[in-house]
């Protein structure tokens, strides 16, 4: 075997990730699985090293791992089908701050409802969540 292959334990350590990490991957498609040799260990080219840290840094921009296989399979030159995609997901990304800026508000008046009760009532929390009552819009 090539000297400058990689044990999956040496793989992962390289990449910075667990060892399950790279079967998950390899299971999904993400990572191609090298031959078993008989008796021996699977040895990875060192450029799997670049595609797992590829597959971190994408998750990290928020991309769900079919998305990142679909990027991968992309490949380099289909620069106007990534941009598209990464649009998407920009979209995407805004509308769930949208969506968390709202529920922050929401949780903000469910908990000044809480500190100005009489202490006398339910939790105005509580029972918003168990739908007792509108939250706030």
């Amino acid at each position: 075997m090539a000297r400058d292959t990689l044990t999956i334990g040496r793989l992962a350590r390289a990449a910075g990730v667990n060892v399950e990490t790279i079967r998950y991957y390899q299971r999904l498609g993400l990572v191609p699985e090298p031959p078993r040799p008989t008796g021996g260990y699977r040895h990875y080219p060192p450029e799997t090293v670049d595609r797992i840290r590829f597959i971190k840094r994408a998750q990290r921009l928020g991309f769900t791992l079919q998305e990142i296989g679909e990027l991968l399979a992309l490949g380099d030159g289909a620069c106007d089908d990534v941009r598209r995609r990464a649009e998407r997901k920009c979209a995407q990304i805004a509308a769930q701050i949208r969506d968390l800026r709202a529920l922050h508000r929401t949780l903000e008046q469910l908990i000044t409802r809480c500190r100005e009760g009489d202490g006398g009532g339910g939790c105005p929390i509580i029972e918003s969540i168990a739908g007792a009552g509108e939250p706030p819009a």
